[in-house]
């Protein structure tokens, strides 16, 4: 802790312990809009590979891919992604090469990510590959584990229960799951886990134990590894935010969340790095968002429950029942006025037999708003989804159609539930290669992001940054111009002015420009 400290102080950062946080990193000096707080490599990292797509081990591209002969399970796009992670895989594929097919089925991103993690101590331990203060397995060590593996002490099971659940699995998986819940009993507080968690990470831990068969290996260090994962471990974006990998970076992992952030985490290849979006004075703590931030408190409340077990207790959180929060909550996640002209938001009626709008007085009618959001769910969402996903855009975009036109009726103009929709049209528009359709859902889409997220938010300069290309492409130089300068001045900050998304993005922007100029100058 000590040379991390050292390692920190030099970056203007601290490590401290903040009580109902834990450890926490803050800035020693002033940090502002855009500079880049803290950049770490990952510890170890895995390409989202599935049956329908595979990624480069090396560089997560999916063009021209090749997989490794020996293991048959991983990918590579060319011979320097293979040798630069070739003293990596050789012990990798030496271990899943032992697999029968059956079993390689299994070997997941996760269950890879945890075998990589233990190869790399092993590397590192050997002194094959190097270690540094900010790159060794101390640092994982240190990561506070969340996930509740045995429920054993938990009020909603009687001893009885656990006596027969365990007993069931004794015989239908084998011994080796059994002993994991036994190592780890009593050792945490485990009133929160599933019964269905609880076996999900036995087995996921008895399989690494499988792959990896090393006599020392912990099967219960392995199992609370899983769970330092699942709330320590981060998506890797590419730099429009689509999700191409998991990585594990310690270091990083040490900042807290908050629902109104100082900073945020972005990725250039496996590389990431939090740069703040506001000043963060000498003394601050650093703050990222762990989750999506577009949604009442309550949804936040809940999500980072779900996922993290903890209670959120930032600014924005605290204002909880307060009217600034339940006008919020109402616009993002309640119903529209019954008058089309009116832009207010309904809370409920005292009598709760409806909803009346707090700035036109009308009321709906509890039983209306039910029908049609019985409606609503009576259409396949799954279904739209799958056909997207299969390629047929436009039976997907006949569905989200129908869901939108009862969304429009049901929710405020302003809803997350009807710009998540207007999304996917969006997306299926633009495969389609309907470019005018698919800008004026863009354009539906734009006064949303601007309600739901703050200012400097690198979602609300990507939506600023499709809506300037559909425009350019559609000869609106000039819009285009402005939808871009408006997408520059927002992923400056968040991504950087010299990664090569926003190198790209200023391009672009200057050849609009020009584009713009020369047709003011023709028509003079």
């Amino acid at each position: 802790m000590e040379d991390l400290q050292s390692v920190l102080l030099d970056r203007n950062l601290t490590v401290s312990s903040v009580p109902e946080k834990g450890r926490s990193l803050f800035v020693t000096k002033d940090f502002y809009p855009g500079e880049v707080i803290i950049s770490q490599e990952p510890y170890v990292c895995v390409p989202n590979n599935n049956s329908v797509q595979k990624r480069c081990e090396g560089c997560f591209t999916t063009t021209n891919l090749k997989k490794c002969s020996r293991c048959q399970v991983v990918w590579y796009c060319g011979t320097s992604c293979q040798k630069l992670e070739w003293k990596f895989h050789r012990l990798e594929c030496e271990v899943l090469s032992r697999l029968d097919n059956d079993k390689k089925k299994y070997v997941t991103p996760s269950i890879r990510l945890m075998v990589k993690l233990y190869l790399r101590r092993k590397l590192q331990n050997e002194k094959i590959i190097p270690s540094t203060v900010m790159d060794n397995y101390n640092l994982v060590e240190a990561l506070v584990s969340r996930i509740l593996l045995i429920f054993i002490l938990s009020s909603n099971f009687q001893c009885n229960e656990v006596r027969f659940f365990i007993y069931i699995l004794f015989f239908i998986y084998n011994i080796s799951i059994v002993i994991v819940l036994f190592n780890i009993l009593f050792h945490e507080d485990m009133s929160d886990i599933t019964k269905e968690q609880l076996l999900l990470y036995a087995q996921m831990a008895n399989l690494v134990n499988v792959i990896l068969q090393w006599p020392e290996i912990n099967i219960k260090e392995i199992a609370e590894n899983f769970s330092k994962f699942a709330c320590n471990a981060h998506t890797i974006c590419d730099s429009e935010l689509r999700p191409l990998g998991t990585g594990l970076y310690p270091v990083i992992s040490i900042i807290n969340h908050s629902c109104l952030p100082n900073s945020v985490l972005v990725f250039e290849g496996r590389s990431a790095s939090v740069r703040a979006v506001q000043h963060v004075p000498k003394g601050s703590e650093v703050l990222i968002s762990y989750i999506e931030t577009a949604g009442s408190t309550m949804t936040r409340q809940k999500a980072l429950k779900e996922q993290y077990l903890f209670n959120c207790t930032c600014p924005r959180c605290s204002k909880l029942g307060q009217y600034d929060d339940i006008r919020e909550s109402a616009i993002l996640e309640g119903y529209r006025c019954k008058n089309e002209k009116c832009d207010g938001f309904l809370l409920r009626t005292t009598d709760g037999k409806g909803f009346q709008c707090q700035q036109c007085g009308l009321v709906r009618e509890k039983e209306e708003i039910k029908k049609t959001a019985t409606e609503i769910k009576s259409l396949s969402e799954e279904e739209a989804s799958k056909l997207s996903s299969a390629g047929y855009y436009q039976e997907a975009i006949s569905i989200y159609k129908m869901i939108e036109k009862l969304q429009t009726k049901l929710y405020h103009p302003f809803s997350i539930n009807l710009m998540r929709t207007r999304e996917k049209i969006l997306k299926s528009l633009m495969e389609l290669e309907h470019w005018s359709e698919a800008l004026a859902y863009c354009k539906l889409t734009i006064p949303v992001y601007q309600s739901a997220y703050p200012a400097i938010h690198p979602l609300l300069g990507l939506q600023y940054y499709t809506c300037g290309k559909l425009e350019w492409y559609l000869g609106e130089t000039e819009e285009a111009v402005k939808s871009l300068t408006k997408a520059v001045d927002i992923l400056r900050i968040t991504h950087g002015t010299n990664t090569h998304f926003v190198t790209e993005l200023l391009m672009k922007l200057e050849e609009a420009r020009a584009e713009a100029s020369y047709k003011s100058s023709s028509k003079e």
